[in-house]
């Protein structure tokens, strides 16, 4: 996927059958890490070139590259013909837990019950982790809970975040070889 706007030039690729590797450039060191991070435990392959106007700040880089991610992963499940559809996992991060819930149910929807106890990690502003995951779900077209069991640490916090959510994402769209169709009793899963 390629997205060009006045903000910000994006390439992204994701393979959802790859074992990990990562190869991602955003000019915000901070999404790189956990763009990484979500590649290797989801075990999907995922490359992502972006140029922002980091000069104003992350915000339009780190909402676009997940506007991408979302838009790829819902082109990479296609019909969604004998995937699981639904995916979760809870992870511990030292003194931190969150669980991440998804439905690839071809319909936004998306919680996030987490408070950060510091406005930065770093130079990233932790108030973008809520608008990466928010541009994700909306343009996947699934259902994303994110939920923040207890911890203190803003970088731990953030990591168990983006691990437990490759996790529940790699469950979801793994095959099942119990499901012959459509994971519904619809028949669809567009809206």
């Amino acid at each position: 996927m390629t997205r060009n706007t006045a903000e910000t030039q994006i390439e992204l690729s994701l393979d959802l059958d790859g074992s990990g590797k990562s190869e991602v450039s955003t000019g915000v060191g901070f999404l790189d890490h956990m763009l990484t991070l979500f590649a290797r435990h989801g075990l999907f392959d995922l490359r992502v070139k972006a140029v922002g106007d980091l000069h104003v700040d992350h915000h339009h880089t780190v909402e676009d590259v997940g506007i991408c991610l979302g838009r790829c992963l819902n082109q990479a499940v296609g019909d969604k013909m004998g995937i699981s559809r639904y995916g979760h996992s809870t992870l511990p991060m030292e003194e931190t837990l969150v669980t991440s819930a998804v439905d690839l149910s071809g319909r936004m929807a998306f919680v996030y019950q987490v408070k950060f106890l510091t406005e930065k990690i770093g130079e990233f502003d932790t108030q973008l982790v809520q608008e990466f995951w928010t541009a994700v779900s909306s343009n996947a077209l699934m259902n994303l809970h994110l939920l923040l069991h207890h911890g203190s640490n803003s970088h731990h916090v953030a990591e168990a975040i983006f691990k437990s959510t490759a996790r529940a994402l790699r469950m979801a769209v793994s095959i099942d070889p119990r499901q012959s169709g459509i994971p519904s009793s619809k028949g669809t899963l567009h809206g």
